[in-house]
């Protein structure tokens, strides 16, 4: 019966919290599940601020106005060479596939530079993060990061923010030669892992997340706070929603009990 022990009322939004715990349990068969996968910028890491001062330089040196932080708020997700390719067509007021590839190319080249020197000197995790990954690792769930980053910035960001040790295995946005929204990268971590897409779970922020899930088959928990280019996470219909990964995690566990 839901209640606390004092027989007080309890709120909607706190039986609405515990029907979701349940559901989420029941899902899994009572369980935790046996791999969670988790996307990274806009899930764990607010990295707008380190995007935006690599695409502002790259911009800068053009000798075209930077785009700012509302700006790639909306661009990113999608990888670099999509985020760099937004900016250009934003700059010339023109499509995207209208961007010229030589210019594309080369912009993408110093964009990495950039990023490069300043990945990890603005961003944060979001609250919360650090006491979920710490809750599940204490709980024995297998972790792993899915990433439509390139690879080459996320063993040094996971160290700088003190998350390296969280997960089993990491794969950013060239470890394959697909990426997120498509399931590859989510199914090849099932098979080296060797986890049913049951037992799994995909938690991101947009719809490259939450599409990549669908089609990998596994369930799929969609952050309030992160990008997913300006739209509610909800309109991806994800399985559950999450404004805090520490309060939603603590809630299965102590439902679990």
């Amino acid at each position: 019966m839901l209640g606390s022990d004092t027989g007080t009322e309890v709120t909607a939004v706190e039986a609405g919290a515990v029907v979701m715990a349940r559901h989420f349990l029941a899902q899994f068969g009572g369980r935790l599940p046996e791999l969670v996968m988790f996307d990274l910028d806009g899930t764990l890491v607010d990295s707008v601020p380190d995007l935006t001062a690599a695409v502002d330089a790259m911009l800068l040196e053009q000798h075209c106005p930077a785009a700012g932080v509302d700006k790639v708020r909306l661009w990113v997700g999608n990888g670099a060479a999509m985020l760099v390719r937004r900016a250009l067509a934003d700059t010339d007021g023109i499509k995207e596939s209208e961007v010229a590839e030589p210019l594309h190319s080369a912009s993408l080249r110093r964009f990495l530079h950039h990023y490069g020197r300043l990945s990890g000197h603005y961003s944060r995790l979001y609250p919360g993060v650090k006491a979920a990954l710490q809750l599940l690792s204490e709980m024995g769930v297998a972790m792993a990061l899915v990433t439509n980053k390139p690879g080459e910035f996320v063993p040094h960001l996971l160290r700088d923010l003190g998350i390296d040790g969280y997960f089993v295995d990491w794969l950013g946005g060239d470890s394959l030669p697909q990426k997120k929204p498509d399931p590859a990268p989510l199914r090849h971590l099932l098979v080296s892992r060797s986890v049913d897409a049951r037992r799994s779970l995909m938690v991101g922020d947009s719809r490259s997340d939450i599409q990549a899930g669908k089609a990998a088959g596994v369930s799929t928990l969609g952050v309030t706070y992160g990008y997913n280019h300006g739209q509610p996470i909800a309109v991806e219909a994800p399985d559950w929603q999450a404004d805090n990964l520490e309060d939603f995690f603590h809630r299965v566990v102590r439902e679990r009990v």
